[in-house]
């Protein structure tokens, strides 16, 4: 991977530090799982659609970017699941009763109030933290529902991957900028070696992606491609 996605957004300083400071990496421990942050009907729509016409309906999507990456999703699950890796699965947690983080943070703003939706935005809403059928937990796969950008943020997670052991985490979902960023960071703090699968992890916007992918592997994680990924995962597999 000598050509990184963000390299095209670095100024010539930024180069210049880069090339006088050694790479850093995170590595891999003993004992991985694969984390699968907010795989939802919300963020895919029904179909693959460009961004502006996707967001007429789902208003969460990140339109194509996602359909792009599920097949790469695919691979890497398989590859987990292959080699006997425990898969854990993000979701939203919906039809609480409680107000999401997004939501209130915007409660006493200037924000407009949503107008009444008719009974097709309903089901959307019903069905918008469904994860994907191609992403979908199978029987023994963990399934946990948060309320805050982090995966670990009120969830049992950390207590999950403590009893199994884990020390090593490799991250795919959405979005890099938001869940996917707040979740490796505060892997990092519980002290995971957290790999980033870049061609798996995805964002509405072209810029943020690429910027905080570069952020998180300066500071938090080792930002890998699928096919390391896969390598990987394959020594970890029982012999």
């Amino acid at each position: 991977m000598a050509q990184r996605i963000w390299d095209s957004y670095l100024t010539a300083s930024d180069r210049d530090h880069l090339a006088s400071t050694p790479d850093r990496r995170v590595g891999m421990g003993n004992k991985p799982a694969l984390l699968l942050l907010d795989l939802y009907r919300a963020v895919f729509g029904d179909k693959p659609e460009p961004l502006m016409e996707a967001i007429k309906t789902w208003p969460s999507s990140c339109g194509l970017v996602g359909w792009t990456a599920l097949p790469h999703i695919k691979r890497l699950i398989a590859g987990a699941r292959g080699a006997g890796i425990p898969v854990v699965h993000i979701t939203m947690l919906a039809d609480s009763g409680m107000v999401g983080w997004n939501d209130a943070i915007h409660i006493g703003s200037s924000t407009p109030a949503r107008s009444a939706i008719d009974d097709a935005a309903h089901d959307r809403k019903r069905r918008g933290a469904d994860i994907v059928d191609e992403a979908a937990p199978i029987v023994g796969e963990v399934v946990l529902r948060k309320t805050a950008p982090s995966a670990f943020w009120g969830t049992p997670l950390a207590a999950h991957l403590n009893f199994l052991g884990v020390d090593t985490l490799f991250v795919a979902g959405e979005s890099t900028s938001g869940c996917v960023r707040a979740s490796v960071v505060e892997a990092a703090s519980y002290r995971y070696r957290v790999q980033v699968v870049e061609e798996c992890v995805f964002d509405r916007h072209e810029a943020t992606h690429a910027i905080n992918l570069f952020d998180l592997h300066q500071k938090y994680a080792d930002v890998i491609s699928l096919d390391e990924a896969l390598s990987a995962i394959k020594t970890f597999a029982p012999r």
